[in-house]
């Protein structure tokens, strides 16, 4: 659900005061990650590295009351459910895009996604959550990548996550992330906390 909030309750006050107008809101960090485990288990397993991926996404990001929240069109918006967005290259060649509900339960998050993300591949159509908080992700495994920014105008407001092809090293494999996030919606430290949550996740699924 979608709830209008008001900024001057939250935490966010201050931020949402700075940020909210400004022309260029967002921020982008970028870290190396270590995707050891989650490559082995994925070899082990039928489920797909990015599935993983997203997945821990959701996980570390449930935890974080922030990524909860949306500043949009001057205003504040708290949703309580979360969905990972995934980009699709479908049957004519295009780009199709799909939100897929974040579970805490993984195996109903990667039935979700195989049957969302295909379907999208096969009708060329995007189908999107109404309700949910959206977590934007963008996967380009064809080239090894150090950073990818997205739209920098705060049109697209909602945090948003993008990486290459992970690096195969003599002792463990890596993959360098961006994540790019509204100033208003969170500061560094909880953006920190998120991919700190993350690395975690990673090691721990």
């Amino acid at each position: 659900m979608k709830t209008e909030i008001n900024p001057q309750e939250t935490s966010r006050a201050e931020a949402f005061g700075l940020w909210m107008s400004s022309p260029m809101p967002m921020v982008t960090l970028v870290k190396t990650i270590d995707v050891s485990h989650i490559r082995k288990v994925s070899r082990k397993t039928s489920v797909k590295f990015n599935v993983m991926m997203c997945w821990c996404i959701g996980k570390a990001a449930s935890s974080i009351d922030e990524f909860f929240l949306l500043p949009e069109k001057g205003r504040l918006y708290r949703y309580d459910k979360l969905a990972i967005n995934i980009v699709v290259q479908n049957s004519k060649g295009g780009l199709s895009l799909c939100d897929v509900p974040y579970s805490d339960d993984i195996r109903q998050f990667a039935a979700d996604y195989q049957d969302l993300t295909c379907s999208a591949a096969e009708t060329c159509k995007s189908t999107s959550l109404e309700g949910h908080m959206i977590i934007g992700t963008s996967a380009l495994p064809q080239t090894e990548l150090d950073c990818i920014v997205n739209q920098y105008s705060g049109r697209y407001n909602n945090p948003f996550l993008a990486w290459g092809r992970y690096r195969k090293g003599l002792f463990k494999t890596t993959l360098p992330l961006s994540l790019q996030f509204h100033h208003a919606q969170m500061d560094g430290l909880q953006a920190c906390r998120f991919l700190d949550n993350l690395q975690e996740e990673l090691n721990r699924l």
